[in-house]
């Protein structure tokens, strides 16, 4: 069975666990996996995280890529050792990944989803909750400033998703809109595709121009021709909302992820289903690719981890993933209110423990008494690095009840407002026993 497996899958993983068992491939983010990417030149593995940080992946070895500001939703291998990455803080950033050096591009205006090639190099598309699609300009000399972007508006809501023809003269997008659009790369006209009526998160196109797929957030999972608009399959199942897409073109497989944690294996030969896969036991799979052989699906969601699986063998393992791997997904009945607060409110950003932690924001160990924005390593904003507030009591009260975007405008904080005032009173007693400095957790 190894020889199926393609190099990264094989030295990522020691041995292949007894059916009924989950493996794991890639550990270290320190929150959900939102997007990834396998590399089909060189076998790397490429994560994009809530945890405002891009993981290189060799092997079980990562590198990190710090540069956003906030949570990182997609990356993109460019080739000849660049690759591009985008988030919540409204940037592009281009990473040369053989001198670790990268070049941050702004444009947008709310937080970028997805991006894509095109097929000569020279461009790069980015999907934008703006309204807005940039075209970044790639070709440049060595040395030279990336241009753009130039932005392609025309939807009435968020875009979601972009894909280039194959010849790289019209860029298709889906958008929170329902629609699909074609554009004319040359002179910005386009005009609606598909008229989906819901949401449409995700679009892929197939080789040649010969198909073109698409998730809505009504479940609806079809296959049309990228001309006309007319449907050539339809996929769709009483399950919803369809968050992931990929295809492996040498073996025809196309993968579809949704939110009740399903991968749904596709052969596009003949179109039909050849496994439905329940691959993540609690949440969403955010994020699909294939090995570059094909012979494994890998998946991301809500946990920490990449998990992998041999397609040839999908239907001998559980759902990965749970409460075993982020506490925030306890039940809830299961702790008292303080904690419960803390798990909702909190966990997917702060950890209890001694920094250094890979979450999104700072370590809470430690915090009462301690000035705001002075955990050592951790790049705050300079409102909070500026700020004269100290941890107390009285001062987390005011943060949870009037919300950081009003307690401290200009902080990344999220906005989090806990109405009721016993349970502040009961978070403010959690965080006090559970970030003691003599506390290990």
């Amino acid at each position: 069975m190894r020889g199926l497996l393609s190099g990264l899958i094989l030295s990522a993983l020691a041995a292949i666990p007894a059916a009924g068992q989950q493996f794991t491939t890639l550990k270290g983010h320190g929150g959900p996996v939102m997007g990834l990417r396998v590399d089909d030149a060189t076998g790397r593995v490429a994560t994009a995280s809530f945890d405002n940080s891009v993981g290189l992946w060799d092997g079980r070895t990562p590198t990190w890529l710090e540069g956003h500001a906030a949570a990182v939703n997609t990356v993109l291998f460019l080739g000849s050792g660049r690759a591009a990455s985008a988030g919540d803080d409204f940037a592009v950033i281009l990473w040369d990944l053989e001198r670790g050096t990268s070049t941050r591009l702004e444009g947008h205006k709310g937080k970028v989803v997805d991006l894509a090639r095109s097929p000569d190099g020279a461009l790069l598309a980015s999907a934008g909750w703006d309204g807005a699609i940039g075209l970044w300009r790639l070709d440049a000399p060595a040395g030279a400033a990336v241009t753009g972007p130039r932005r392609l508006t025309g939807h009435e809501a968020g875009v979601n998703a972009v894909a280039f023809s194959a010849d790289g003269a019209r860029l298709y997008s889906a958008s929170a809109d329902g629609t699909i659009r074609i554009w004319n790369v040359a002179d910005g006209s386009h005009r609606i595709l598909a008229n989906q009526g819901f949401g449409v998160n995700r679009i892929l196109m197939g080789p040649g121009d010969a198909w073109l797929a698409y998730g809505a957030v009504d479940g609806v999972t079809r296959v049309i021709d990228p001309a006309t608009g007319d449907q050539i399959a339809d996929f769709s199942l009483d399950r919803r909302p369809i968050l992931s897409l990929t295809h492996h073109a040498p073996t025809g497989q196309l993968a579809v992820g949704d939110g009740h944690g399903y991968i749904m294996m596709i052969d596009t030969a003949d179109w039909r289903i050849t496994r439905d896969f329940r691959a993540m036991r609690r949440g969403p799979v955010w994020a699909l690719d294939f090995s570059a052989d094909g012979a494994a699906i890998l998946a991301a969601g809500l946990d920490d981890v990449v998990y992998s699986w041999p397609v040839a063998m999908l239907d001998e393992f559980d759902p990965a993933g749970g409460a075993e791997r982020q506490s925030f997904l306890r039940d809830p009945d299961e702790m008292p209110n303080g904690e419960r607060q803390f798990m909702r409110k909190c966990s997917i950003c702060h950890a209890l423990t001694p920094p250094p932690s890979r979450k999104a924001g700072p370590s809470l160990h430690g915090v009462f008494g301690r000035k705001a924005g002075t955990v050592p390593g951790y790049p705050y904003s300079d409102t909070l690095a500026t700020s004269d507030i100290t941890w107390t009591d009285a001062t987390i009260d005011a943060l949870f009840d009037m919300g950081p975007d009003h307690y401290i405008p200009g902080s990344k904080m999220p906005m989090q407002v806990i109405a009721a005032p016993t349970d502040r009173q009961d978070l403010i007693a959690f965080l006090r026993s559970a970030t003691a400095p003599d506390k290990e957790n």
